[in-house]
């Protein structure tokens, strides 16, 4: 009989053991498929331009996968994958000197205009959904939806995503920012 319990009690302690193990493990994972890579620089901007870090770094995995390297079919580039017009557009509106579409490569100079944009449809649009719809599928695209009632009833927000990329788009992030907030939301 006490050798039962004594087996019984290794059993549970083993179980237990390898529980906080797996725990551990999947929780390491987590951090490592969602990471915080160049988190002063959007710490920085995202404070500079009332943006929430966890959004930022959201946008940059869906985006590069924290590739500053990284290019699109349609040339947008670095981590945020800012267009060359956005690019431009930022780089003059932030008085960045001698400015290259090629700064888009340098992590800094990607979420700084990044940002910046950002919270320019912030400013264009208030409202997430909307600002991560024009951030995918253009500020003028969202503009025309909400004038349009197939795809937006109130105006002031979207029934209806009329481009399958910038609603598939938009699930992404959304689903990404719920990762980050849960896995990072007490440290920023």
């Amino acid at each position: 009989m006490k050798q039962n319990i004594k087996k019984r009690i290794r059993f549970i302690l083993l179980f237990l053991a390898a529980s906080i193990v797996i725990i551990l493990i999947l929780d390491n994972a987590a951090i490592r498929l969602y990471p915080v890579k160049y988190r002063n620089t959007v710490q920085m901007y995202a404070q500079e331009y009332k943006l929430d870090p966890l959004l930022v770094f959201a946008i940059i995995k869906v985006e590069s996968n924290f590739k500053p390297g990284a290019v699109s079919p349609k040339n947008a580039r670095g981590l945020m994958q800012i267009t060359d017009k956005t690019g431009n557009w930022g780089a003059q509106m932030l008085d960045i000197a001698n400015y290259s579409s090629s700064m888009l490569y340098i992590p800094e100079t990607n979420i700084r205009i990044g940002c910046w944009y950002l919270s320019t449809l912030y400013d264009e649009f208030g409202e997430t959904d909307l600002v991560l719809a024009a951030y995918n599928g253009g500020s003028g695209n969202v503009s025309q939806w909400l004038g349009d009632s197939r795809y937006s009833t109130s105006g002031k927000s979207l029934d209806l995503i009329p481009f399958k990329e910038t609603e598939q788009y938009l699930k992404k992030i959304k689903n990404s920012y719920k990762i980050y907030k849960k896995l990072y939301e007490n440290q920023f």
